[in-house]
């Protein structure tokens, strides 16, 4: 069986459509949405709201850690009338055009910037959406675990531990398990171009060496200084920054 694997797909539609070409079943693991691009602040959500300047000054907030300011910034932002109606509508276009992208079958999960409440209402027979539960496909068992775990960039889908170790138990044992956010190794969670550490998971490198599945799979971590790491029986593998590439991870089972 051929798997092809996403993450990170921020936006980019166009080649979402054709990254199940050649496989036989496609895997989402979330941040379908593109709130805010830091290689071009002209582009994504928040610069269709607010504009590219506005943007740009965030995001340089944000990279230099300057956590309250940035929040400060985003409140007052916000204030204005009538935001929140048109956030909500941005969302909606973007999630309108990317489901209808998206190939079938595909199996998804959430991702940290992702707004699951809204999943539903878009996503068609064939897209499959899990979170804290397993799938048997072609006789192989996927295991999923979606959202991030709570950082200071405060995304939309972010999750207290305990929260994301429940949802480990009910996707756990299994062959493969994909989740949005890496195992808490060092190498997998160092972004080497934002040069910083990323929330990973000390759960998930548990349940990794406690229930030993044949792959982890994720992403989240754009620019990681290791994209494979093995953690005992397992291989743990980032797939990559689908937006940035257009090309899905291949997993041959």
């Amino acid at each position: 069986m051929r798997v092809h694997v996403v993450s990170d797909v921020h936006g980019r539609s166009g080649a979402l459509a054709r990254a199940a070409d050649g496989a036989d079943v496609l895997v989402c693991l979330g941040d379908l949405l593109c709130f805010l691009d830091y290689s071009d602040p002209g582009n994504g959500i928040f610069a269709d709201l607010f504009g590219a300047e506005a943007v740009a000054s965030y995001i340089q907030l944000r990279t230099a850690k300057r956590f309250a300011e940035a929040s400060a910034m985003n409140r007052r932002l916000f204030q204005a009338p009538g935001t929140g109606a048109r956030l909500e509508e941005a969302v909606r276009r973007q999630y309108e055009e990317l489901f209808a992208a998206l190939p079938e079958p595909a199996y998804l999960t959430y991702g940290n910037v992702d707004v699951p409440s809204m999943w539903a209402r878009y996503a068609r027979p064939g897209h499959h959406i899990i979170d804290g539960g397993r799938a048997e496909i072609g006789g192989v068992t996927f295991g999923f675990v979606g959202s991030g775990l709570i950082s200071p960039y405060r995304t939309p889908n972010e999750i207290r531990p305990d929260e994301f170790a429940a949802k480990l138990t009910a996707a756990a044992p299994c062959d493969v398990l994909c989740t949005h956010i890496p195992p808490a190794v060092p190498e997998l969670l160092y972004d080497t171009v934002a040069r910083r550490m990323e929330t990973g998971s000390q759960a998930l490198l548990e349940t990794i060496r406690t229930t030993r599945p044949r792959y982890s799979v994720f992403g989240h971590v754009h620019q990681p200084l290791a994209s494979r790491v093995r953690v005992d029986h397992t291989e743990c593998l980032n797939v990559g920054h689908f937006r940035a590439t257009g090309v899905p991870f291949v997993l041959d089972l």
